[in-house]
Protein backbone atom coordinates (compact mmCIF):
# COMPACT_ATOMS: atom_id res chain seq x y z
CA UNK A 1 0.00 0.00 0.00
CA UNK A 2 1.44 3.31 -0.95
CA UNK A 3 0.95 7.00 1.46
CA UNK A 4 -1.15 8.97 -0.34
CA UNK A 5 1.32 11.87 -0.33
CA UNK A 6 3.77 9.67 -1.69
CA UNK A 7 1.80 9.47 -4.96
CA UNK A 8 0.64 13.02 -4.59
CA UNK A 9 4.21 14.50 -4.35
CA UNK A 10 5.04 11.70 -7.20
CA UNK A 11 1.98 12.89 -9.51
CA UNK A 12 2.98 16.02 -8.75
CA UNK A 13 6.52 15.56 -10.37
CA UNK A 14 4.64 13.86 -13.47
CA UNK A 15 4.67 10.36 -12.74
CA UNK A 16 1.56 9.02 -14.72
CA UNK A 17 1.76 5.85 -12.66
CA UNK A 18 1.28 7.46 -9.65
CA UNK A 19 -1.85 9.75 -10.79
CA UNK A 20 -3.22 6.89 -12.27
CA UNK A 21 -2.76 5.17 -8.82
CA UNK A 22 -4.55 8.25 -7.00
CA UNK A 23 -7.05 8.13 -9.48
CA UNK A 24 -7.72 4.47 -8.49
CA UNK A 25 -7.97 5.10 -4.83
CA UNK A 26 -10.70 8.00 -5.58
CA UNK A 27 -12.67 5.88 -7.76
CA UNK A 28 -12.77 3.51 -4.20
CA UNK A 29 -13.82 6.24 -2.26
CA UNK A 30 -16.12 7.04 -4.79
CA UNK A 31 -14.53 11.03 -5.16
CA UNK A 32 -16.01 12.43 -8.22
CA UNK A 33 -14.52 16.04 -7.16
CA UNK A 34 -10.95 14.64 -6.90
CA UNK A 35 -11.45 12.24 -10.36
CA UNK A 36 -12.32 15.80 -11.86
CA UNK A 37 -9.54 17.45 -10.52
CA UNK A 38 -7.04 14.89 -11.90
CA UNK A 39 -8.61 14.78 -15.03
CA UNK A 40 -7.97 17.68 -15.28
CA UNK A 41 -4.33 16.93 -14.03
CA UNK A 42 -4.23 14.72 -17.40
CA UNK A 43 -4.70 11.82 -15.67
CA UNK A 44 -6.16 9.53 -18.27
CA UNK A 45 -7.67 6.54 -15.90
CA UNK A 46 -9.66 9.01 -14.29
CA UNK A 47 -11.36 10.03 -17.54
CA UNK A 48 -12.09 6.30 -18.38
CA UNK A 49 -13.35 6.04 -14.61
CA UNK A 50 -15.71 8.98 -15.00
CA UNK A 51 -16.66 7.48 -18.43
CA UNK A 52 -17.57 4.43 -16.93
CA UNK A 53 -19.66 5.85 -14.30
CA UNK A 54 -21.68 8.03 -16.72
CA UNK A 55 -22.33 5.69 -18.94
CA UNK A 56 -23.45 3.39 -16.00
CA UNK A 57 -25.89 6.44 -15.30
CA UNK A 58 -26.58 7.48 -18.71
CA UNK A 59 -25.68 10.54 -18.14
CA UNK A 60 -25.07 12.26 -21.34
CA UNK A 61 -24.45 15.76 -20.16
CA UNK A 62 -21.54 14.23 -18.09
CA UNK A 63 -20.11 12.53 -21.07
CA UNK A 64 -20.02 15.44 -23.33
CA UNK A 65 -18.43 17.47 -20.28
CA UNK A 66 -15.92 14.31 -20.42
CA UNK A 67 -15.89 14.35 -24.17
CA UNK A 68 -14.89 18.56 -23.89
CA UNK A 69 -12.08 17.82 -21.49
CA UNK A 70 -10.26 15.45 -24.13
CA UNK A 71 -11.46 12.08 -22.84
CA UNK A 72 -11.65 10.36 -26.33
CA UNK A 73 -13.55 7.28 -24.84
CA UNK A 74 -16.05 9.69 -23.11
CA UNK A 75 -16.69 11.06 -26.90
CA UNK A 76 -17.10 7.19 -28.18
CA UNK A 77 -19.51 6.48 -25.82
CA UNK A 78 -21.60 9.73 -25.65
CA UNK A 79 -21.99 8.87 -29.43
CA UNK A 80 -22.96 5.40 -28.85
CA UNK A 81 -25.49 6.12 -26.67
CA UNK A 82 -27.03 8.63 -28.44
CA UNK A 83 -26.40 6.57 -31.74
CA UNK A 84 -28.88 3.85 -29.68
CA UNK A 85 -31.66 5.62 -28.36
Amino acid sequence: MHDYDTLRALADEGNETALDRLADLADGRGDLAELSDLLDEGSEQAGRLLTRRAVANRDLRELQRLSDAGSSEAETELERLLRAD
